[in-house]
């Protein structure tokens, strides 16, 4: 059965319904009742969703962040209730703590970025000491240029991407296991929002061409709407003086990203491509294969997600049921102004999207599969 199909999407898709000269009061009755459904729905599922609880381990820990919050604070947070003992320590003075404390594991995010030119010394020297190393790589597949160059100093190697598990496996790294992203339901929750909060789609992220091809096909059928853009270079646009005023250029904190997610309707997840250039270091041209951290915490907001579709995601999700998807700007359109105009159904996949989300893929539930994977069964 076709996605479509099993949306209940049909070719003569209704538009949403708007009534030009409808009286003001109505049309904050109706945003009210929409928003007061969705709201009871979620603590509902908040409520009665049996998420996951932490097994602790006989493990001394040291966690090493990467300086992204929204996954920093998640791993912190799962790890405290899963280790015996945790210390959370900067990048560069993770070799100097780690022969203080002697720790059992050195946990490190990403390695990239924000580390000291000193940080493969650094590890070399924990990694001597007989303590074990361990790295998640969090921007697979977009910087494979640098982490071929990080993940053979790292006893274990964590990835979200499946496309790279191979390329770490051919350096010789002998330890490498498929981990996917998560969300912090701390910080990604369903919640009331202001009214400028409140829009009918909504989209956060960098301007990468991709997108930017997706957004100049859309145009036309999004200036009727209320839209909400946020992130860098959307002056790329070819349609920029069109949705400009939809658009808020730069970087959004979290905290406010997570009050446009509350307040849209639906919230578009594209992933970004991946082919070498000035966006991307990836020569070794690996492909896109897993969903990123932005399609949990859309969903444990509680909000529609309509995304693109990457190969592990009905691992994760089940498209039609608990978010939706498209394959081209034209399928995007008409699942816009289909779940525009069907409020219930909109809403009802929104709320087991949550629900999965808490079931499955929070930091908490992550980590427990961490710790399996690195043999820490006790």
């Amino acid at each position: 059965m076709s996605r479509n199909r099993r949306a209940g999407i049909h070719s003569a898709m209704p538009g949403p319904v708007i009534v030009p000269h409808a009286d003001a009061a109505v049309a904050g009755f109706e945003a009210g009742y929409r928003m007061g459904w969705r709201d009871g729905a979620c603590e509902a599922v908040l409520r009665h969703t049996a998420m996951p609880v932490a097994r602790r381990r006989n493990v001394r820990a040291i966690y090493v962040p990467q300086g992204f919050q929204a996954i920093d604070e998640g791993v912190t947070h799962a790890l405290r209730e899963t280790v015996k003992e945790l210390h959370v320590v900067p990048a560069e003075r993770m070799a100097e703590q780690a022969m203080l404390i002697r720790p059992d594991l050195v946990f490190v995010l990403n390695g990239l970025h924000v580390f000291p030119d000193n940080h493969f010394e650094q590890i070399d020297t924990i990694r001597a000491a007989g303590i074990r190393t361990v790295i998640w790589f969090a921007d697979d597949p977009y910087v494979t240029e640098d982490t071929v160059k990080v993940a053979p100093h790292y006893n274990t190697v964590l990835t979200h991407e499946l496309s790279t598990i191979p390329l770490y496996q051919s350096l010789g790294c002998s330890d490498v296991h498929y981990m996917p992203l998560a969300v912090h339901p701390a910080l990604f929750k369903p919640f009331s929002v202001a009214h400028a909060y409140r829009s009918d789609v909504c989209f956060i992220g960098q301007a990468f061409w991709n997108r930017v091809e997706l957004f100049d096909a859309l145009a036309e059928q999004l200036v009727g709407l209320k839209v909400f853009i946020a992130g860098g270079l959307w002056e790329r646009l070819a349609s920029y003086d069109r949705l400009k005023r939809f658009i808020r250029q730069g970087w959004l904190p979290v905290e406010e990203s997570i009050q446009y997610y509350n307040g849209a309707r639906i919230v578009i997840n594209m992933h970004r491509t991946t082919e070498a250039g000035l966006d991307n270091k990836n020569t070794y041209q690996y492909p896109g294969r897993s969903i990123n951290p932005r399609t949990y915490e859309i969903a444990a907001c509680g909000t529609l997600q309509l995304t693109d579709i990457r190969d592990d995601l009905i691992q994760h999700y089940q498209p039609g049921i608990e978010l939706d998807t498209f394959q081209s700007a034209q399928e995007l359109g008409e699942k816009i102004r289909f779940y525009l105009a069907n409020e219930e159904l909109r809403s009802a996949i929104a709320v087991k999207g949550l629900a999965r989300t808490l079931r499955e893929h929070t930091y908490m539930s992550r980590m427990e599969q961490v710790m399996q994977a690195l043999g820490y069964f006790n």
